[in-house]
């Protein structure tokens, strides 16, 4: 049953809308931590230390953590490899162009695709960079992410890389949460103009609150 309904097209949806929730879950999360970085590096890095203690002493030092970043993990692939098979079955469903010379859909599903190739290129850098240490400017310090954040975004090119990636986001889940509800069945007549509006707003919200921290950073907000 379970092969049977992955490898139909509406699982492959279903597997994408629930997988996407996910990811905004945490990401709705992820930005209020983000947001902490406002009340100074104290409460900044206890913040960070917290994550790797969450479930003590049930759970070990960062086990909660690391399953919170496999659950990730997988929700990032499946919905990545639906997506891709979804746009493959496209177009092997319409091998000849469109008759209309401009396409009619939104700009957000227009951006779809390369929005989610920017966004997994984003997460590999993002990784390397305050997570392993491996691209970070400036000397990466272990237990130090406040300074390790301030370090990223006062280089040009981190505030354009993540600034960047962060309207991708917002495009992304603007279109992807309307999407999701349709696919789940939640959408209908009544429904759908709350639905679009709850989609612009956690856009919006998204949007804004992470790229309020590099703006921070170089305004000398958060130094």
């Amino acid at each position: 049953m379970a092969r049977t309904m992955w490898d139909s097209s509406v699982g492959k949806k279903t597997v994408m809308a629930v997988s996407g929730l996910i990811m905004l879950l945490y990401l709705v999360v992820h930005m209020f931590g983000n947001l902490k970085i406002f009340f100074g590096a104290g409460d900044f890095n206890h913040y960070a230390h917290w994550l790797r203690t969450i479930g003590e002493p049930v759970m070990h030092y960062e086990w909660t953590l690391w399953v919170i970043r496999v659950v990730l993990v997988v929700a990032v692939v499946a919905h990545a490899v639906s997506a891709y098979q979804l746009s493959r079955r496209d177009l092997r469903a319409r091998p000849s162009k469109y008759v209309h010379s401009k396409p009619r859909a939104s700009y957000a599903t227009r951006t779809m695709r390369w929005g989610g190739i920017i966004l997994a290129l984003f997460i590999v850098w993002h990784i390397l960079d305050l997570t392993t240490g491996t691209v970070h400017p400036g000397g990466f310090q272990e237990g130090r992410p406040y300074q390790n954040v301030v370090d990223t975004f006062s280089t040009w090119y981190g505030n354009v890389i993540y600034i960047v990636a962060m309207l991708a986001v917002g495009l992304h889940v603007r279109h992807g949460f309307w999407s999701a509800a349709q696919t789940l069945g939640v959408g209908s007549r009544t429904r759908d103009r709350a639905l679009k509006s709850v989609a612009d707003v956690l856009a919006l919200v998204l949007t804004a609150g992470f790229i309020a921290v590099p703006v921070g950073v170089m305004t000398g907000v958060v130094s």
